[in-house]
C-alpha cells in the first residue's frame, strides 16, 4: 500500500503521495495558490516566485511548486507574510510592464491583471524600473510576439521545448534585456515553428497573442466545449464565440490532448462562419442552380427516389456516408440506406485509407481497430513509425513521440521521405514507395536468425508460426535492402532496436495500407508485433492513426457495405434477421458495392442515384477525370454538404449541412474514443444539422424517424451494437468511453486483446513481398507518392477557407530533389505539369533533400493534385485503391 504524507495546510490535515509537491496537493484540494511559471506538464522551474508559501521546517519562503511536504510539517498560503511577498512579486513585475491595460489584446484574460487586483496592488508603480520596449515579432501569420509584455515566466518556451518538441521559442539576452523571440532572433521563417500556437494557449499575459480578426473582450464571450473536427486524435477544446461567432478555440489540459492542439485545431475555424457557406438548397435546372425551400428540395429527392426505385429497383442506388459527420449521423445514413432504399451500397472515404487495416487486423487479431491508447505513447522504450509522417499529420501524437523521446525512448522511421521524426531516430531507413513488406520481412528474418522473438508469447497465444517462418527464411537483409533501396545495416539496426523494446509501438497510416497489396502490408506489421510479444500489453501495440476526425465511428456504426453496426457482417441470416426485426423493415442480405466500384457503377449506368453526405470524391479518389466523368453520366445525384464542393457542383440538388459547431453528437478517435461534440451556435442561414435532414426525409418516404435529439440516437445505436451496448451521453459526458463497452458498469477498454485475442489466437500470416502494379518505365520514370501536409485538411470545406493557410500552401507542389531536379532542368518554385497514365495536372517545384532520387511527392488536399495522377488498381481484399504508388513524369515546365 501506497504510503502518505500527512501535513497541514492553513491549519487543516491533508495526505500527499510520494513525489506530490504542496501545490500538487494544493490544487487536488481547491486551494488558491497564484502561480505564473507552473504547468504540471512540464518540470517546475520556480521562476516566477508567486506560489511562495510558508512551511514551519523552513527559515524562509518556499516555492510550492518544488516544496516536497515531510511528515507534520504545516504550510501557511495566505498569512500575512505570504501576502505581503507575493504582492512584491506582482509590483516588481509590473514596475517593468507597459501599463496600457485598456488597449490591451488580453484585457480581462490576463493573469497579472487578475492577481494586482485580487491582491490589492495600485496601478501606480511603486518601483523607479525602466519600461520593458522591444519590438512586436509579427513574423508569424497566427499569432505576435510583444516582448514587452513578457514577464518571462517562461512558460512558451517549455511548451514549446518539453511539450510541442520543436524548440522554436528561447530566451534572448541576459538580466533586465532578456526577452523571449524564435531561436536566433530571425523570426518564424527561420525558426523551427510549426505555428501550434500551444504558446498561445499558455502566455498568462499579452507577449504572445492570436491575431483576430474580430475585435472582442473575454467577459464579452462564452465557451462550448467540444471535440476538434480535423484529424483522428479528437483533440479537446473550448470553442470561444463572440455571439454566433466562434471567435478563438482553447485548447483543454485533459484526455487525449493534454492541452495541446494543431495549427489546424488552433487556427483553421474560419470556414464555421465562413460567407461562402450553404444557407439554402439549391436545384439545379438547365444546368444551372436556383435557391428553394426545403419542402422543394425534399419533393425532387423523394419523387425521384420513388421513380428511381420503381423503374430499376434498390440495386440502382448508392450512399456516401461521412467521417466528418457524427457516429449519430453515420448511422442514420446506413439505416436509411438499408431499411428505406433496400441496398446494402452504402460506403465511405475509410475504403480509401484504413479498409486495408480493418481487413489485415480483423483476420490476424481478430479486431481492426488502433489496440492501444493515444496516452501510452508517452511511455514507449520503442516508437516504429512507419509509413507515417506523424507530427504533420497526426501533430499531438507526434509531440507525444517527442516526449517519449525526452524521456529515453528510440525511435525507428521507415519512410520513403526524411519526416521530421527521422531526425530525431535511432535507426531512420528510407524505403521505396511500396516496399514495406520486404522491410518488415527482412526485420523478422534477423529478430528469428538471432533469436530475439519472444519464444513464450509465441507458443501461448498465436497459431501459424511455422509456416510463417517458412517465408520469413527467403528475405535476408540483403535481399529486402535490393527492394527497399536502402541498406542492409539498417534493416538489421531496425530489427535489433524493435526487439529489444519492452514497450514497442508501432504505428502506421497510409503509407501501409494505400497499395495493391496493402491488406498484406498490414498482416505484417501484424506479424511483427505478435513475434515480439508487443501487442496485448500496455504501451505497445499495433496502431493504425486513422485520418479524419470520424472515420473510426463512421465504420464503427456501420458506413461499410458490408457490415452493420459494430462490424456484424450484413450476409449472416442471424444478424440479418436481427436488424430486420429491429428496424422493423426488409434488408437485402447481399454484400453492398464499395466505394470504386459504385464509382464504376455511377460511370457504367449501373447506379443511377447517388447520395453523398459530406464526403468529396472529386477530391479524394484516384483518377480524378475518371470521377469526374462517373458524376456526369449519373441520373440523378443528391450532395449534402457545408459548401458547394467540387463534387456538389455536379449534383441536380444540394442540401445545406452544419459543420460541427452547429450540432450535438459524437466522433469516435483513432483509439476507439467515443466523445461528445456539442453544439456552440445555431446552424447557419437554413441550413440544417444532417442527422435532421436524414430523419426529414426517412420520414417523407413513409419510414417515420422522430428522434428530438442526437443523444436517443445513440441509445438506439447502443441497443443493435454490441461494442457501444454501455455507451450514452451522460457517460461520456466528461470523458469518452473506449470500445468495446459492454454495458453501464463497463468502464471501457484500455487497450485491446490483453489476455487473448479477438479472435481466440493470434494468425501468423505467410506474407511475400510483390511490387506495386505500376512501376517506373520509360515513358513514366518517376515514382509519385502522395500525402497530407501539416497546415491542409479539405481545402475547398475546411482550411482552405483559412487567408493565413492559404498563404503558406496555396497550390498544389511537387517535392523533389536536388539530382532529380537537374535531370529535368528545374528550379526551386518553377512550375510544372506532371502526367501519368490518367490525367495531368500542375504544380509549383520545391526542391528538397526529403526524398530519394526518382521518387516525387504531391499533396492530396487540391482538387488539381495528386489524385489527377494516381492509381485506381484496387487490393482484391478490400478494395482499397493504390493511392500511394504510381509512376509519372514531368512533361513540361510553365
Amino acid at each position: 500500500m501506497e504510503k502518505l504524507i500527512k501535513f497541514k495546510i492553513d491549519g487543516v490535515e491533508y495526505s500527499a503521495k510520494e513525489n506530490e509537491t504542496v501545490l500538487d496537493v494544493c490544487k487536488k484540494n481547491d486551494i488558491f495558490i497564484p502561480t505564473f511559471c507552473h504547468d504540471e506538464r512540464f518540470t517546475a522551474e520556480a521562476a516566477c516566485r508567486m506560489c511562495l508559501v510558508e512551511a514551519s521546517n523552513a527559515d524562509k519562503l518556499m516555492t510550492s511548486c518544488t516544496l516536497m511536504p515531510t511528515e507534520g510539517v504545516e504550510i501557511q498560503t495566505k498569512s500575512d507574510v505570504v501576502i505581503e511577498a507575493r504582492q512584491e512579486v506582482l509590483k516588481l513585475t509590473w514596475a517593468s510592464h507597459p501599463n496600457d491595460c485598456v488597449v490591451c489584446d488580453v484585457d480581462g484574460d490576463c493573469k497579472l491583471q487578475d492577481y494586482m487586483y485580487y491582491y490589492d496592488c495600485p496601478s501606480e508603480k511603486d518601483y523607479d524600473i525602466k519600461v520593458r520596449d522591444f519590438e512586436i515579432d509579427d513574423s508569424n501569420k497566427f499569432f505576435y510576439l510583444d516582448p514587452s509584455k513578457c514577464i518571462l515566466c517562461g512558460k512558451c518556451v517549455n511548451v514549446c521545448d518539453q511539450l510541442v518538441g520543436v524548440g522554436a521559442l528561447s530566451f534572448n539576452e541576459r538580466g533586465k534585456d532578456t526577452y523571449v523571440s524564435f531561436a536566433f532572433n530571425e523570426g518564424m521563417d527561420y525558426s523551427t515553428c510549426v505555428s501550434c500556437g500551444n504558446c498561445v494557449s499558455v502566455c498568462p499575459t499579452g507577449a504572445i497573442v492570436e491575431k483576430s480578426r474580430e475585435k472582442f473582450r473575454m467577459k464579452d464571450t462564452r465557451k462550448v466545449r467540444t471535440t476538434c473536427p480535423y484529424c483522428g486524435v479528437g483533440c479537446q477544446f473550448d470553442v470561444v464565440l463572440k455571439g454566433d461567432t466562434v471567435v478563438r478555440i482553447n485548447p483543454l489540459d485533459i484526455t487525449p490532448n493534454d492541452g495541446l492542439l494543431c495549427v489546424k485545431g488552433k487556427f483553421a475555424f474560419r470556414y464555421i462562419n465562413h460567407p461562402d457557406r450553404l444557407k439554402t438548397p439549391l436545384i439545379k435546372k438547365d444546368g444551372v442552380f436556383h435557391e428553394a425551400s426545403w419542402e422543394e428540395a425534399y419533393e425532387v429527392i423523394v419523387n425521384k427516389i420513388n421513380e428511381t426505385k420503381k423503374a430499376f429497383g434498390p440495386s440502382a442506388f448508392a450512399g456516401l456516408a461521412s467521417a466528418k459527420c457524427t457516429n449519430e449521423e453515420n448511422y442514420l445514413f446506413q439505416k436509411f440506406i438499408r431499411a428505406v432504399i433496400g441496398t446494402n451500397n452504402v460506403d465511405h472515404c475509410a475504403r480509401l485509407c484504413h479498409a486495408s487495416t480493418v481487413a489485415g487486423l480483423a483476420t490476424t487479431l481478430g479486431s481492426g481497430a488502433m489496440t492501444n491508447s493515444i496516452a501510452e505513447v508517452k511511455n514507449h522504450d520503442v516508437i516504429f513509425v512507419i509509413g507515417s509522417n506523424t507530427t504533420e499529420t497526426h501533430p499531438v501524437i507526434g509531440n507525444f513521440m517527442r516526449q517519449a523521446k525526452k524521456k529515453g525512448a528510440k525511435i525507428i522511421v521507415a519512410e520513403p521521405r526524411r519526416i521530421e521524426l527521422a531526425d530525431e531516430a535511432e535507426v531512420f531507413v528510407q524505403i521505396k514507395p511500396g516496399t514495406n513488406v520486404a522491410l518488415l520481412n527482412g526485420m523478422m528474418n534477423v529478430i528469428y536468425n538471432e533469436k530475439l522473438y519472444d519464444k513464450e508469447f509465441i507458443e501461448n497465444r498465436t497459431e501459424g508460426y511455422d509456416e510463417f517462418i517458412k517465408i520469413i527464411k527467403e528475405y535476408s537483409p540483403e535481399r529486402c535492402a535490393e527492394i527497399c533501396g536502402c541498406t542492409p545495416e539498417g534493416i538489421v539496426d531496425a530489427a535489433r532496436v524493435y526487439a529489444a523494446g519492452e514497450r514497442a509501438g508501432i504505428y502506421y497510416a497510409m503509407g501501409v495500407t494505400q497499395h495493391s497489396n496493402g491488406t498484406n502490408h498490414v498482416k505484417s506489421i501484424a506479424n511483427l508485433a505478435m513475434m515480439c510479444g508487443n501487442v496485448g500489453k500496455e504501451s505497445t501495440g499495433i496502431n493504425p492513426l486513422r485520418g479524419q476526425n470520424n472515420v473510426q465511428g463512421a465504420c464503427d456504426v456501420g458506413g461499410l457495405p458490408n457490415v452493420y453496426p459494430g462490424y456484424q457482417k450484413v450476409h449472416i441470416p442471424e444478424i440479418h434477421a436481427k436488424f430486420e426485426k429491429a428496424w422493423n423493415a426488409k434488408l437485402s442480405d447481399k454484400v453492398g458495392l464499395s466505394l470504386p466500384h459504385i464509382t464504376n457503377g455511377a460511370y457504367n449506368n449501373l447506379i443511377k442515384f447517388l447520395y453523398v453526405m459530406g464526403e468529396n470524391p472529386i477530391v479524394s479518389d484516384p483518377d480524378i477525370t475518371h470521377v469526374r466523368e462517373a458524376m456526369e453520366r449519373i441520373d440523378f445525384l443528391v450532395v449534402q454538404d457545408i459548401f458547394l464542393t467540387e463534387t456538389a457542383e455536379y449534383a441536380d440538388v444540394v442540401l445545406p449541412a452544419s459543420t460541427y459547431a452547429e450540432k450535438d453528437g459524437t466522433f469516435t478517435n483513432t483509439e476507439r474514443r467515443i466523445q461528445r461534440v456539442r453544439k456552440a451556435i445555431e446552424p447557419i442561414g437554413d441550413s440544417k444539422p444532417d442527422w435532421i435532414i436524414l430523419q426529414e426525409i426517412m420520414t417523407l418516404l413513409g419510414y417515420p424517424q422522430h428522434f428530438n435529439h442526437p443523444s436517443e440516437i445513440m441509445d438506439e445505436i447502443a441497443s443493435v451494437t454490441p461494442i457501444y451496448s454501455g455507451v450514452d451521453f451522460d457517460r461520456i459526458d466528461e470523458v469518452g468511453l473506449q470500445w468495446p463497452v459492454f454495458g453501464k458498469d463497463h468502464l471501457g477498454t484500455k487497450y485491446l486483446h490483453k489476455d487473448k485475442f479477438s479472435r481466440g489466437k493470434g494468425l501468423f500470416t505467410p506474407v511475400d513481398y510483390f511490387g506495386a502494379k505500376e512501376l517506373p518505365d520509360d515513358e513514366y520514370p518517376l515514382t509519385l507518392t502522395t500525402g497530407r501536409v501539416l497546415y491542409h485538411f479539405h481545402t475547398k470545406t475546411m482550411t482552405g477557407k483559412n487567408d493565413e493557410i492559404n498563404e503558406i500552401v496555396p497550390v498544389n507542389f511537387i517535392e523533389i530533389n536536388q539530382r532529380t531536379a537537374d535531370k529535368y532542368d528545374l528550379s526551386d518554385m518553377q512550375e510544372v505539369i506532371v502526367k501519368s497514365r490518367r490525367g495531368e495536372t500542375t504544380a509549383e517545384v520545391h526542391i528538397t533533400d526529403k526524398i530519394g532520387d526518382y521518387t516525387v511527392f504531391m499533396p492530396f488536399h487540391f482538387a488539381d493534385g495528386a489524385n489527377m495522377l494516381t492509381n485506381t488498381v484496387l487490393d482484391a481484399t478490400c478494395d482499397i485503391p493504390e493511392l500511394k504508388v504510381a509512376a509519372c513524369e514531368i512533361v513540361e515546365k510553365i
